[in-house]
């Protein structure tokens, strides 16, 4: 029988955890307590209700072919940057490719998740949701947490001297729709700091059957890093991937923060992760992390695309657990999908002005070498007088 997962929430990483599921044989059930998918990226003209949205003039700051999931490139047409409404689209697209919908439970709140009695031998968790005032207790053999760490406003108020003397109106994010009442609008958050073993697993627990997906902030784009994530923690559900016992990872979370606060190293609540480092590390606990001299020797062209090219999420598909026919190919045409949207003017095609042109540049070529080769006879002619 397949292990049962619960996935909270039904944003990006919630769709991206019910795919990693499906991937290893896992059986997921996610609970999403709003009326659609999309997370934070459904838009709404109301605030509020604790959930956290995109405000109405959001643009997307990473390049389409550097945000997307590792096997379900954008479409070529789709801009760049885009609006949430054009997000939003592709990741109905992506949940629409993969089946994903009949795995979610819309309008489902989840009041809790605690550990069972025997939490200790097998792992698994007691999960309360409510649907249309109807509570269900069921248990399940792991949990993927996919709130994102966005959910809750956090106001550090006391950072800011002078804010009591402040005449105007505090506004966090959550509650900002659109530019039109306000001229300066205040951007306040920041994170609460948890251990958790490679950003992933909580570092406490007897069992590795908790996942909290997406609390990382990299230096780049963010959901090739909650794929990965996704991608080993359903192998360490499974037992495919191993982590290190719960004494072993609070000894070197203690440890984190003594270097910590002895500014050794840098605070990973504050400061962003590199991303290709974290997404190589990820990709090595599955054994996803493409051979660049591999490449090189066996298929240069791609080889020469990967080194020299960005980052993308294909590579990671290129070989290991999860392995992707296409993905050499979405590699090869990541700039042709990236340079399409620019092609917006339409050229004329006139045959004659064409062939002009074709013979124009056979004329300029031949007068070229006449040129180059009288010069040469010219210099030789001197030297021999």
């Amino acid at each position: 029988m397949a292990k049962q997962v619960a996935i909270i929430g039904a944003g990006a990483s919630g769709l991206i955890s019910i795919k990693c599921c499906l991937e290893e044989g896992l059986e997921p059930i996610c609970f999403e307590r709003s009326d659609d998918i999309g997370g934070l990226w459904k838009f709404t003209e109301t605030s509020g209700h604790g959930k956290t949205q995109v405000y109405k003039s959001v643009v997307t700051n990473v390049t389409k072919e550097m945000s997307c999931f590792s096997d379900f490139p954008f479409q070529e047409d789709y801009p760049n940057y885009m609006n949430h409404a054009k997000f939003l689209e592709y990741l109905r697209s992506y949940a629409k490719h993969f089946d994903l919908l009949k795995y979610i439970h819309l309008k489902t709140i989840v009041h809790s998740v605690t550990k069972c009695p025997d939490f200790s031998a097998t792992g698994q968790w007691e999960v309360v949701t409510e649907n249309e005032g109807k509570q269900d207790t069921a248990v399940f053999d792991a949990v993927m947490i996919c709130t994102g760490f966005l959910l809750n406003p956090h106001f550090p108020l006391k950072s800011f001297p002078g804010i009591n003397k402040f005449q105007g109106q505090i506004l966090h994010s959550q509650q900002y729709r659109s530019p039109e009442d306000f001229q300066e609008p205040t951007r306040s958050l920041c994170k609460n700091k948890i251990y958790l073993y490679k950003y992933v697993f909580p570092s406490n627990l007897e069992k590795p059957t908790m996942a909290i997906m997406g609390h990382i902030s990299l230096k780049g784009a963010l959901f090739p890093g909650i794929e990965l994530q996704g991608r080993w923690a359903t192998r360490v559900f499974k037992g495919l991937c191993k982590i290190p016992p719960t004494n072993q990872l609070m000894a070197e979370a203690t440890k984190k923060e003594q270097l910590i606060k002895r500014d050794i190293i840098m605070d990973p609540t504050k400061e962003k992760m590199d991303y290709i480092t974290y997404l190589d590390e990820l990709a090595i606990c599955i054994g996803a992390k493409p051979s660049i001299l591999s490449l090189f020797l066996k298929d240069p062209r791609l080889g020469k695309e990967v080194f020299f090219g960005p980052c993308t999420s294909y590579q990671y598909r290129l070989t290991g657990p999860g392995k992707w026919d296409g993905a050499r190919n979405a590699i090869l045409t990541q700039w042709d999908r990236t340079l399409k949207p620019l092609q917006t003017r339409i050229v004329a095609d006139f045959s004659e002005s064409s062939a002009v042109s074709h013979w124009l540049k056979i004329w300029g070529g031949a007068s070229v070498l006449f040129f180059a080769v009288l010069l040469v006879y010219k210099v030789h002619e001197v030297n021999f007088v």
